[in-house]
């Protein structure tokens, strides 16, 4: 299906939204592959395929001051946060996760985590009835690890169906996409084992999945220019659905020109979200009203990753090659840069509907 109910902003309404957006200066030098605010303040962590988890200030200097960084000895895939925001943590190609204390004085990173092939997601949980946070790996070994950051061996270990592609949590859910699309859902209260494995609703390769707010449902994406909204109780099944979207048609003699859908993100206050793709747009969408709240097109390249800060004002949207085209067509040429959008008040909020009489 289509989201019947689609924005009427113009392309060049569009553009002019996006005049105001900030470019964050000393960018990556490669692909950028994940977005991560910190929850304590406007500080964000970028991963990129130039080795490197780049930490940026943006709290002072609207463009951002490097604060930090993370390095590995391979591509970077994945970055987060602690909880309380004052922990940054990467995972990459090299088949580690570091971590970096903000507050530690200079002391440099720490290895907290291993697998046998890379690591592509990465997130922090809090157990229930402990005070100490978890971390929590998926990997390209088809595995999805939990560590305790004071030992350092896994604490446990699921076996997924096939190489891990995107996870996410929201409080006690969290959610696996993996290659042959698999969905694994686990709830953290009992975290050694799934209590569902569904397959997509989707018909082409996960690209990502993400949680909403309240922990009831989670989106996915897919390389064939088409989101999934899924509920998570079996009860609210009916309200699952699926639409088209990162699609153009020039004219009405050509093909739809289909492309991927890289990242979903979730605004934090409305619980609305994002998606963004290789076509170069991004789009704010309302699920529950199932519309499309705005949309914002040629941003310059490919969109690669995205991330809202902590009360949703700012949207961070990375420009990158998104290798949805291979190897060969990485090159010089590519922009790399992250992008700081404003989010005005009515952007990502839920339109009222009124009933006629």
């Amino acid at each position: 299906m289509s989201f019947l109910n689609r924005s009427a902003t113009t392309s060049a309404a569009a553009a002019n939204d996006l005049s105001k957006d900030i470019t964050l200066s000393s960018p990556p030098e490669d692909s950028i592959s994940s977005l991560s605010w910190s929850s304590a303040a406007n500080i964000l962590a970028v991963s990129s395929w130039d080795n490197k988890v780049r930490i940026y200030d943006v709290t002072r200097n609207q463009t951002g001051n490097g604060l930090a960084a993370i390095d590995f000895d391979g591509p970077a895939l994945a970055c987060g946060w602690s909880k309380d925001g004052k922990k940054a943590v990467g995972g990459g190609a090299d088949k580690t996760a570091k971590l970096l204390d903000m507050g530690a004085a200079g002391s440099p990173a720490q290895q907290v985590a291993a697998h046998d092939a890379p690591i592509r997601s990465i997130k922090f949980f809090q157990p229930t009835n402990s005070n100490s946070e978890m971390l929590i790996t998926g990997s390209w070994d088809k595995t999805v690890k939990y560590w305790d950051l004071r030992s350092p061996a896994a604490v446990a270990t699921l076996q997924c169906k096939d190489k891990v592609y995107s996870m996410d949590v929201k409080d006690t859910l969290l959610v696996i996409a993996t290659a042959e699309l698999h969905t694994h859902l686990v709830d953290l209260n009992n975290p050694a084992q799934f209590f569902d494995t569904r397959p997509s609703p989707l018909k082409s390769q996960t690209r990502v999945v993400t949680c909403f707010n309240d922990g009831s449902a989670y989106a996915t994406g897919s390389i064939e220019g088409r989101c999934g909204v899924q509920y998570v109780t079996k009860k609210d099944a009916p309200r699952n659905f699926a639409f088209r979207c990162h699609r153009s048609n020039p004219d009405s003699k050509s093909n739809v020109n289909v492309y991927s859908v890289n990242a979903i993100s979730v605004h934090p206050i409305h619980n609305t979200f994002s998606t963004a793709g290789s076509d170069g747009s991004f789009h704010f969408w309302d699920k529950d009203a199932k519309n499309r709240l705005k949309g914002f097109t040629d941003v310059g390249g490919p969109i690669s990753a995205t991330a809202f800060n902590r009360d949703g004002t700012i949207f961070a949207y990375a420009v990158s090659y998104d290798w949805s085209k291979g190897h060969a067509f990485n090159t010089p040429q590519h922009v790399n840069k992250v992008m700081l959008h404003p989010v005005s008040t009515d952007e990502c909020k839920p339109k009222v509907v009124t009933s006629r009489r």
